[in-house]
């Protein structure tokens, strides 16, 4: 068909493009280059992941995609998680199947509608693999008939201990359609996938530049909520929410009891695009398994944009240092997952925010690392991360 008239199938795709870089150019939060820069390659990944929510789901054929990864940053993304996501449509029944891996847990949740600028997705279900019949070799399976409303199963693969804590395996199929070959391709069924890319593209930006005021930002700033059961999210999960804004000589220290009554225990800070900072060659998150715990049970930990120096004056990170990364203001999360009780304010974060200088004289007990030792932390983050993630 050598000389055929394009089909314009691209044309919706190629103007969202457009409409999305002006939101990423001209968003109210950008104070810097570096901002503009971070806000381009952010843009990257929500088209990536608009290409991935157009073509890689299918409602006859589901599979689990992995939307939100290193290169594709959302929704204050768990540096800890690996996501998947599958497509539900209404009365029909899906097996899942796996093999249960060593992660620290391992999370179900069912989703009614979507996440928009204006609301939350709805939670129908969620549950973690407690509920599940693991055999001795670690498989499940089990069968699914997805309720009214009910849009898209979530599953979340979280890890405490990044070294020593290995992926499981997961699919899905859908019971009347298995065996079944894929539909043909059309001008018809392309065109409406690349429609759904370019709406998927700008609502996901118009989304999460609204999100973190329904809860993070509704919060004074440089405070954290007390350990709160996670409004939408998990069935054993609690949180701990609020945001950031230091000086470049500021530091904010947050003193957290280490739980043991949790699997999963962890903290993070992101950037004003409402998504993880890079935690490969950074350590802008920490689990209880990573974090130096005092004599008292406390951990104690110091974000900031350089290191605190030693009592001696020893220019050195911090063991539980965690990197603004040349953001002055930015989100903080704190996580428990897998827990067998309710947490109170006794459980949860206290905030103090002191000259960088002082740190080490209001934490006399501060652990530091030698320029080797911090090199060999971020090596193993990026090893870790490379085993674990799926680009």
């Amino acid at each position: 068909m050598s000389g055929s008239a394009s089909l314009g199938l691209t044309a919706p795709l190629q103007a969202a493009i457009a409409e999305a870089e002006e939101l990423i150019a001209n968003a109210p939060f950008i104070r810097t280059e570096a901002d503009r820069l971070e806000g381009y390659d952010y843009l990257a990944g929500r088209i990536r992941m608009a290409m991935q929510t157009a073509f890689d789901y299918d409602l006859e054929q589901p599979v689990f995609i992995n939307p939100t990864h290193q290169f594709s940053r959302q929704g204050l993304d768990n540096p800890d998680a690996v996501y998947f996501n599958a497509y539900l449509r209404e009365g029909v029944s899906y097996v899942i199947r796996g093999r249960r891996g060593t992660s620290a847990d391992l999370s179900f949740q069912v989703m009614g509608g979507s996440y928009s600028a204006d609301s939350a997705a709805t939670s129908l279900m969620a549950f973690d693999d407690r509920e599940l019949d693991v055999a001795e070799d670690g498989s499940f399976e089990f069968t699914y008939t997805a309720e009214p409303g009910a849009k898209t199963l979530i599953v979340r693969e979280v890890f405490n201990d990044w070294d020593n804590e290995a992926r499981g395996t997961l699919t899905i199929e859908r019971v009347d359609t298995i065996g079944q070959p894929r539909r043909a391709l059309s001008a018809d069924l392309l065109r409406k996938k690349y429609e759904v890319a370019a709406r998927s593209l700008t609502s996901s930006i118009q989304t999460w530049f609204a999100f973190p005021h329904f809860f993070q930002y509704k919060e004074p700033v440089n405070t954290l909520t007390a350990p709160a059961s996670t409004p939408g999210g998990l069935s054993s999960q609690f949180s701990s929410i609020g945001h950031y804004e230091l000086g470049e000589d500021e530091a904010m220290v947050v003193s957290v009891p280490r739980c043991d009554d949790c699997t999963y225990q962890a903290i993070q800070i992101g950037s004003d695009w409402y998504a993880s900072t890079d935690y490969e060659t950074h350590q802008t998150s920490l689990t209880k398994a990573q974090a130096h715990t005092d004599d008292d049970g406390v951990m104690r930990f110091v974000i900031s944009e350089r290191p605190p120096a030693l009592l001696d004056g020893t220019p050195a990170p911090a063991a539980n240092w965690l990197e603004t990364t040349g953001h002055r203001t930015g989100p903080i999360m704190l996580r428990w997952q897998q827990l067998t009780r309710a947490l109170s304010a006794a459980d949860g974060p206290t905030v103090e925010v002191v000259p960088v200088a002082e740190v080490a004289k209001r934490l006399p007990g501060l652990a530091g690392l030698t320029p080797e030792e911090y090199a060999g932390r971020i090596a193993a983050r990026q090893r870790a991360v490379a085993r674990r993630m799926i680009s």
